[in-house]
């Protein structure tokens, strides 16, 4: 009896044992470790990691940028081609091959397509066959008037021994002035059939288009098996052109100033032009001249201007802003040559003068540098820098080249805005 209630006893549920572990609860730990992780390496990319050298920057300007000429007039206007052109074929005809696409460079007199030749080889074949005829022909009549004038001289002296009759010489005669007549006409067909042939050789060559000028291809307007005519046939079957070429040296800027504001504007006026493409590319030009004619619905005139840079960047009825200057000063040219940068910049090592150029991946190129004039706070750089490039403030003696900087955030902040 003991033994079976010992047994009942074992059976017993004990209620203050701990349960098991659930799978939800070993889930929710994994997440809180990968979340530790996590932190743990952000905290270290962010502040364990080198984030470079921090340092106060300046910019390299032209020694001439201080008495650059000031802008009296600003407007806007496009880039247009005074040389373009739409190359059509001088004859209709059928295309049979285009040779040029778009952006192609041609020369002058570079085959741009061919028509169809069948009709103008047929006019000239017939042209020559018709020469030849008038060789014939010349050929035939200059025999028959060597065989008169044999004829008329043999009966010269027997007329006069009263052995033909005058008659009969008179008739020899006749016929000798005739076949010379005949053969002065032949030579004058030879010379009309000779001249045919050539306008039929100019048939053939106006099959082939070729370019007027050297220049660029902006358009190519008809396809093989179209027909072409240098006149207008309506309907919309006929093109009108090959292609349209442009001659890129004649790219030039054309602006629409108002009129009370033209008075500010001279020719040979220097120019300041900026693409709306290229916002950050400044191109010298010039004034070429002001069309004397007024817009009356813009009240507006035009002006021509000269771009003095030619760069395959520039292309026709691109936007662009000038800006009308000052004329140059006379002591202009005075200006000393090479670029201006803080003297602080500029430091020694290894017994040379070198600064430390900040490049775009925000490291530093130690470059050699060649120093002139002091400047006040500034100085002369003869070589080892150009205007533009941005040099570190009092590098740290630390700094070596290909060092990571970061800008100081006084420089950071005037950089955003």
């Amino acid at each position: 009896m003991n033994a079976n209630a010992d047994l009942l006893k074992e059976l017993r549920i004990d209620r203050k044992a701990a349960p098991p572990p659930s799978r939800r609860g070993l889930w929710i730990a994994l997440a809180v470790v990968v979340a530790l992780i996590g932190i743990a390496v952000a905290a270290w990319l962010f502040f364990g990691r080198d984030r470079g050298v921090e340092v106060r920057t300046a910019p390299v300007v032209a020694i001439g940028n201080g008495g650059a000429s000031s802008s009296v007039l600003d407007a806007t206007g496009y880039v247009v081609a005074r040389r373009t052109a739409t190359v059509s074929a001088k004859i209709t005809g059928k295309v049979r091959e285009v040779l040029i696409e778009e952006g192609q460079r041609v020369e002058a007199n570079q085959v741009m397509a061919t028509l169809d030749p069948i009709d103008a080889d047929a006019q000239r074949a017939l042209s020559a066959a018709q020469l030849e005829a008038a060789r014939t022909a010349a050929d035939s009549s200059r025999a028959r008037l060597i065989q008169a004038e044999a004829e008329a001289k043999r009966l010269a002296p027997l007329v006069a021994q009263q052995l033909v009759s005058k008659s009969q010489y008179d008739q020899a005669i006749a016929t000798r002035d005739a076949l010379r007549a005949d053969l002065a006409t032949a030579q004058r067909n030879i010379k009309v059939s000779a001249g045919a042939l050539a306008i039929s050789d100019l048939g053939v060559d106006n099959t082939v288009v070729r370019a007027p000028f050297a220049g660029v291809i902006t358009a190519k307007a008809a396809q093989p098996g179209e027909i072409v005519s240098p006149l207008s046939a309506g309907g919309g079957f006929t093109r009108t052109g090959i292609g349209t070429i442009v001659d890129m040296d004649s790219l030039e800027v054309e602006v629409d100033v108002g009129e009370a504001f033209i008075g500010r504007v001279q020719p040979k006026m220097p120019v300041e032009a900026t693409l709306n493409a290229y916002p950050d590319w400044k191109i010298p030009a010039e004034v070429i001249a002001i069309i004397p004619a007024a817009d009356r619905g813009k009240a507006t005139v035009k002006v021509r201007v000269a771009l003095k840079q030619k760069d395959p960047r520039i292309v026709p009825d691109m936007g662009v802003r000038v800006s009308f200057l000052e004329a140059a000063k006379p002591d202009a040219a005075k200006q000393p040559p090479g670029v201006r940068a803080p003297a602080s910049a500029i430091v020694q090592r290894d017994g040379r003068d070198v600064a430390f150029a900040l490049n775009d991946d925000n490291t530093v190129e130690q470059r050699t540098v060649k120093t002139g004039l002091a400047m006040g706070d500034d100085r002369q750089v003869l070589s080892g820098l150009v205007a533009g490039d941005t040099v570190v403030v009092d590098p740290p003696d630390t700094l070596a080249d290909g060092a990571k900087v970061r800008m100081a955030k006084d420089d950071a902040d005037a950089a955003t805005q």
